[in-house]
């Protein structure tokens, strides 16, 4: 993580109007949908897609980038929602712990640099906050579609947990998910991602 891939990112969100979709990733929506607003913090928030939706949800959010122009892109698109967009590296930023929600989605890194992003986001969480990763699963490389080719910025459940050592939570979700991708109605047929979910809530 640097500044050589920060402006590699600023460069592909200039280049096209909108790199992910608009609307909130289906995990992060239902694994969020039922708790009350609050502050939620979108580390690596990208153009901001989730933290828009969280905001639209009634909720205070810090929208955590290292691509400005990600950021810039979700500023305008959030037209005026309650969101503070921060420009800063999820493996280095860190914040006093008073989120109720911390949610990390498709933070794709290699283990040393995950578990960094990983702990600083639990570590802004208040106690009885709680944490979500949603990532590309290992398995995804060989069993499902899409997502990086890379093995060593894939992960598991378990990996996500590991990086958590020592820290004192109660786990709700923990493993993989299939996320269908297409809708079978274009020339590709539709088919399955695996992704690796973690949902706890911190408890120290």
């Amino acid at each position: 993580m640097g500044p050589v891939d920060a402006a590699e990112w600023d460069e592909r969100y200039r280049a096209s109007e909108l790199v992910w979709s608009a609307g909130p990733n289906q995990f992060v929506e239902a694994e969020l949908a039922g708790l009350p607003p609050g502050r939620a913090l979108d580390l690596a928030a990208g153009e901001g897609r989730n933290a828009i939706w969280l905001a639209r949800q009634g909720w205070r959010v810090t929208a955590v980038d290292f691509s400005q122009a990600g950021l810039d892109k979700g500023r305008i698109l959030a037209d005026g929602l309650d969101i503070e967009w921060v420009c800063a590296d999820a493996t280095t930023w860190s914040a006093e712990s008073s989120y109720d929600v911390c949610l990390l989605a498709y933070l794709q890194l290699a283990a040393a640099e995950r578990r960094a992003a990983v702990r600083n986001g639990y570590a802004a969480l208040r106690p009885g906050g709680t944490f979500l990763l949603v990532a590309h699963d290992s398995t995804n490389l060989t069993e499902g579609t899409g997502g990086p080719q890379d093995p060593s910025v894939l992960m598991t459940a378990e990996d996500v947990i590991a990086d958590l050592g020592g820290e004192t939570f109660e786990l709700q979700q923990a493993g993989r998910l299939p996320r269908l991708v297409g809708d079978g109605h274009g020339e590709e047929p539709a088919a399955t991602a695996w992704d690796c979910i973690v949902r706890l809530v911190r408890r120290n």
